[in-house]
């Protein structure tokens, strides 16, 4: 696998986990200390530290050191690499999921497989 297929892995591995999501958007307001965004969320530190780790990992945050403090911030690059793979997408139509749903019911109905 070749180290930009390993790099959108991370980031979409990264960006599948609700809770670090959430941390984007709130790291998408601005800076934060770690404490700060561990607050909304009724787990332990430690646990907001490990999501932390993989949001770093994945390059979607940075984290800085200030005295006894550290921050965090969202690195606008971070989904740089995703965004550009899903621009490939972007040349299909987008697909009316309700008509589609509509359309394999009749076909269903026409083959006797629907009720």
């Amino acid at each position: 696998m070749s180290e930009p297929e390993k790099r959108l892995d991370q980031i979409f591995s990264a960006l599948a986990d609700p809770t670090r999501r959430r941390i984007l958007g709130m790291l998408l307001e601005d800076d934060m200390a770690v404490s700060d965004v561990a607050a909304p969320f009724d787990v332990s530190l430690a646990a907001v530290s490990k999501h932390l780790v993989v949001l770093a990992a994945a390059g979607l945050i940075q984290q800085e050191r200030r005295g006894r403090i550290t921050w965090c911030r969202l690195d606008p690059d971070g989904l740089r690499q995703a965004t550009i793979w899903m621009q490939g997408f972007g040349q299909f139509d987008p697909v009316d999921l309700d008509a589609f749903e509509k359309f394999l019911l009749s076909a269903l109905a026409e083959d006797g497989l629907q009720e």
